[in-house]
């Protein structure tokens, strides 16, 4: 495993970004590809029942982040990831005023839109820490979420899938079976390997 380089940790890439460097921006965004996706996947789970593809959602986020770029003031992957949070959710927000056919703003459909995605973003580090960890370590690790979801993206689509169900959208084993057409069983079954196999996998193991 090659570690990588200063120039290529996420504070380096936008410092390069905002010097001009078209390239270490997408190779910036590109770290957050699976991260936007489990954060769009799951409230358009929750929403819509997956009746969108969240890596649309993530591209127009891309598109605005590209776009607006030149406002973002923060320095650090925390305060960059956050920002990127903001934009998903009013990417999220609009497109569920065009699917319902509402023109006009909610504030509160906005409001919700981005608790949730900070929820999402939270639940990733909070769900699978070690015990005992407290709310100033998880706070302090925020940008661990990233690694996380980089560590989901990795699993088998049904390990994925049955974890998303089950940690995010927080639906009983039976709805979640009935979701992915399996008897409880062996969604329960499913489900322990799944967990095992992410702790393995953000351990090192």
């Amino acid at each position: 495993m090659v570690d990588s380089t200063p120039e290529d940790t996420p504070d380096a890439l936008i410092r390069q970004a905002r010097a001009g460097g078209e390239p270490a921006f997408g190779r910036l965004l590109s770290r957050y590809a699976n991260y936007l996706t489990l954060l769009a996947r799951v409230e358009v789970g929750r929403r819509l029942q997956g009746k969108l593809d969240p890596a649309d959602l993530v591209q127009d986020t891309f598109l605005e982040a590209h776009r607006h770029f030149p406002a973002f003031r923060g320095t650090t992957e925390p305060e960059f990831a956050a920002w990127l949070r903001q934009i998903l959710a009013g990417v999220l927000a609009n497109t569920v005023r065009r699917y319902f056919g509402t023109k006009a703003r909610d504030p509160r459909l906005e409001h919700d839109l981005r608790a949730g995605v900070e929820q999402s973003s939270c639940m990733l580090v909070g769900q699978f820490a070690s015990p005992g960890t407290s709310p100033s370590e998880v706070a302090s690790r925020r940008e661990q979420a990233v690694l996380f979801a980089d560590a989901l993206g990795g699993l088998p689509d049904d390990y994925r899938e049955v974890l998303i169900l089950r940690h995010f959208e927080a639906l009983t084993f039976a709805a979640v079976a009935d979701r992915m057409g399996r008897s409880v069983d062996s969604v329960e079954k499913l489900w322990m390997r799944a967990v095992a196999r992410l702790r393995q996998v953000v351990g090192g193991g």
